[in-house]
């Protein structure tokens, strides 16, 4: 079964104009599926469509040897695009492409009756190989891992946000959450049942994808000392990045650590989360956070297993993710003083700013902090993210009520 993606009623939006779709995002977080989703889509509406995946070496010398070539190849498959007959092109993993900005443009520039859907894994890879030619001509999504109300239709399970909830409904998504904390929002993870069979999957991922792709994108010579960057950095998440401590440990120069990282960011496995700064001078911290997107993957990293029971650190990168998909992960910031007052989240939407504060268990929460920010910046809203214990209190929510 393909299952429709919240994101697809906004690419929906896009799907008639001239505009080339272009979805990026790590490997295994479901682009595909998005694509063969919106295939099944126009099929039902009786349009022309032509899926071509470039994983596939064959496709990939076609694309390779130009358009024309192309245009030959359509027509050898039944498809003939002419003024009278529109057909939607997809392209699977555009960054194999030897050129893909050159191909794209040409495309989009003189046949107006192919529209174009393509995908690519990293975002590294694409901005490389796309140029300033192809501006104005795409419009651009950015694909994670699945949030928490996608897990749920994933597991079959309904929930409405709009009915008010039971106390057994909210025992159901407690455990049901546990659940997505402790095995991460990977469709394919979210689909398996087994535990040791989702480990191994999760490790698949790694040694796959997450290792072999950043090992060829980044150069890099010593596996060993990267990898262990990887397991530090896992075990870190939701903590400081300390540039210099991390060359250190790992035994790399700072600008190596620091390429490290753009790189692990372009390919979506991490986002380096920056502080807040405003008009209260006891502002300090510059350093970045470290978040994985998926608490799963991150696990598997840095304890080598799949837990049993949530730590606090996982539970703060699940609701980093839920986040990102909330509010996009450019809006996300952290807040911390020379006095060590921190805020976990600031979120700036639209012309908000939300702090938010994150505990596994609510009464374990403290509000000085928010206080202190929400009176300095005129504030009056704030969120406390938390799992077990819930007050009756304003603000305090659990992770699917953001």
């Amino acid at each position: 079964m393909i299952y429709k993606r919240t994101i697809n009623d906004e690419i929906i939006k896009f799907i008639d104009l001239d505009e080339i779709i272009v979805l990026h995002g790590a490997r295994q977080v479901g682009k595909t599926h998005i694509l063969l989703w919106f295939e099944n889509y126009l099929k039902e509406k009786k349009e022309d469509v032509y899926y071509i995946d470039l994983e596939d070496s064959r496709n990939k010398k076609i694309l390779d040897a130009g358009v024309v070539e192309f245009i030959d190849h359509l027509k050898e498959e039944g498809h003939t695009p002419n003024n009278e007959n529109k057909i939607f092109v997809f392209i699977d993993e555009i960054q194999y492409l030897e050129n893909p900005s050159e191909f794209l443009k040409l495309i989009v520039d003189h046949h107006k009756n192919i529209k174009l859907i393509v995908s690519g894994s990293s975002s590294f890879a694409i901005k490389s190989k796309f140029k300033d030619s192809l501006a104005g001509r795409t419009v651009n999504f950015e694909i994670f891992n699945l949030s928490f109300a996608e897990y749920l239709k994933f597991k079959n399970y309904h929930y409405d946000s709009a009915v008010k909830t039971s106390e057994k409904k909210y025992g159901e998504l407690k455990l049901l959450y546990k659940d997505y904390v402790l095995f991460g929002g990977y469709p394919k993870i979210a689909l398996t049942d087994e535990t040791e069979l989702k480990e191994k999957r999760l490790q698949q991922i790694i040694d796959t994808y997450v290792k072999k792709d950043i090992k060829e994108l980044a150069n890099i010579d010593n596996v060993e000392n990267f990898n262990k960057l990887l397991e530090i950095l896992a075990a870190q998440s939701g903590q400081l990045a300390n540039i210099k401590e991390l060359a250190a440990t790992c035994k790399l120069s700072v600008p190596t650590i620091e390429k490290y990282l753009f790189i692990l960011e372009e390919t979506y496995i991490i986002k380096l989360v920056r502080p807040h700064s405003g008009n209260i001078r006891s502002e300090i911290s510059k350093m970045p956070k470290i978040f994985f997107y998926d608490s799963g993957l991150m696990q598997m990293l840095w304890l080598k297993s799949l837990q049993k029971e949530i730590i606090g650190n996982v539970f703060e990168t699940s609701v980093f993710s839920e986040l990102v998909k909330r509010y996009k992960r450019e809006n996300i910031y952290y807040w911390r003083t020379k006095d060590k007052k921190e805020i976990d989240f600031i979120i700036k939407d639209k012309n908000k700013i939300i702090p938010m504060e994150v505990k596994i268990n609510f009464k374990n929460a403290s509000l000085s902090a928010i206080r202190y920010f929400m009176e300095n910046y005129k504030l009056n809203d704030y969120r406390v993210i938390g799992l077990d214990d819930r007050e009756n209190k304003k603000g305090y929510v659990y992770p699917w009520e953001l």
